[in-house]
């Protein structure tokens, strides 16, 4: 479609592009509310939030269901969730930020910064850089030591396990995703700018992006009003669970709260409409795809959809058929979130769940299928009245 449309000069490209802003997003966005709303009735999910954005507007955003199990506290677009792994974007894009004032270099050794941390070759030891925490090239076995997170081992008890192993490859070479050796981004963004982690986020990430709930850690997510409380399976239904400190103290990994409205404009800064935070050039950096991931081709509902898969700076890069969507996705005890974007049609989708359910996954996949579709055929009947009309 696009090589036939490369023929027809610059002035039917003009009307084409015009053509993809009206695409019909919003008619889809209605389908998806009542597919949304259905899904969560059918798998009993106690709340849920979803929002759909285009360009820099949030088409619709609706909240399901309850803050809790047993309460009359309705979810909201306002309600905080636990975000869990899609926090890695976030310190993806404050390390970005940072790396651009000149506070590290991306090839810097991360030994530079946590002096303390060997692997048990040291001969390995300078090869691990900044960038391969971040793109989860560190070369460890896949999930090292999350275990003892769960187990609320604390973090300076972990560190000293990894002189235990080796890399798989040489850093840098090959995909292995990490929750620990990924938060080591915590360590060196403060002792390069002498500021907290959560500080440093707030001042530089939540502040100019207009997130006025978001916040990183237990204790402002526990302070929070609007806020909903984690759900487990058991006994064939979804009961209430504890808040956990384990993966708060792996801030970069899983230690971001934020509601529907805040991660929306989370999402219009990745499709480029807060250029002052988040400049094109540190957005092409954050996407630029550092190592293939080939075990997401057999993901559940995604696999029947990706023909390719990669990961960036905090990011999954998918070729979703012909279409490129930058994507992650979150699970920590109670909590589900799925967050992604597609930069060239400027259309973004933001699902968070108080459940640990997997229909997060068909949500997604039915919203995005679902959007491509309608661009296309909305690409289709633009370029045969194109067509038409330079006939007659």
């Amino acid at each position: 479609m696009l090589r036939s449309l490369s023929v027809l000069g610059g002035c039917c490209s003009a009307l084409f592009s015009m053509a993809l802003l009206a695409a019909p997003v919003a008619d889809v966005a209605e389908y998806f509310d009542r597919h949304f709303e259905q899904q969560l009735a059918e798998h009993q999910i106690p709340g849920g939030v979803y929002a759909v954005i285009e360009g820099n507007q949030i088409v619709r955003v609706r909240g399901f269901g309850v803050r809790a199990r047993g309460s009359t506290d309705p979810v909201d677009p306002f309600t905080v969730f636990r975000i869990a792994s899609v926090s890695k974007t976030f310190a993806a894009g404050l390390a970005a930020v940072l790396a651009e004032q000149g506070y590290f270099n991306w090839d810097d050794p991360v030994v530079n910064y946590v002096p303390d941390f060997s692997f048990r070759s040291a001969r390995y030891n300078k090869a691990l850089q900044v960038e391969h925490l971040l793109a989860q090239t560190t070369g460890v076995i896949p999930n090292a030591y999350d275990n003892m997170i769960e187990a609320n081992v604390l973090p300076e008890r972990i560190l000293p396990h990894f002189r235990q192993l080796d890399p798989m490859c040489t850093p840098g070479e090959c995909y292995g995703y990490q929750n620990v050796l990924f938060s080591l981004i915590e360590p060196i963004v403060q002792q390069t700018t002498q500021k907290d982690y959560a500080t440093l986020m707030q001042e530089l990430i939540f502040d100019p992006l207009q997130m006025p709930t978001a916040s990183v850690g237990m204790d402002p997510f526990m302070a929070t009003e609007n806020k909903a409380m984690p759900h487990v399976r058991a006994r064939g239904g979804w009961y209430q669970s504890t808040v956990v400190p384990s993966y708060y103290r792996f801030a970069p990994a899983a230690g971001v709260n934020a509601s529907a409205m805040d991660l929306s404009h989370w999402v219009m800064a990745q499709l480029g409409h807060y250029p002052d935070v988040m400049p094109e050039h540190l957005l092409a950096t954050i996407t630029d795809k550092r190592v293939r991931t080939v075990r997401d081709l057999r993901r559940g509902h995604w696999r029947q959809f990706i023909r390719d898969a990669h990961y960036a700076l905090g990011w999954r890069v998918y070729q979703f058929g012909d279409e490129e969507l930058v994507y992650h996705g979150g699970w920590v005890r109670g909590f589900r979130a799925d967050v992604a974007y597609s930069r060239d049609r400027q259309v973004g989708l933001v699902i968070l769940l108080n459940a640990e359910s997997n229909i997060v996954s068909e949500l997604s996949t039915y919203f995005w299928s679902r959007v491509f579709d309608a661009i296309h055929l909305a690409e289709a009947e633009q370029l045969s009245e194109l067509l038409t009309t330079e006939d007659d």
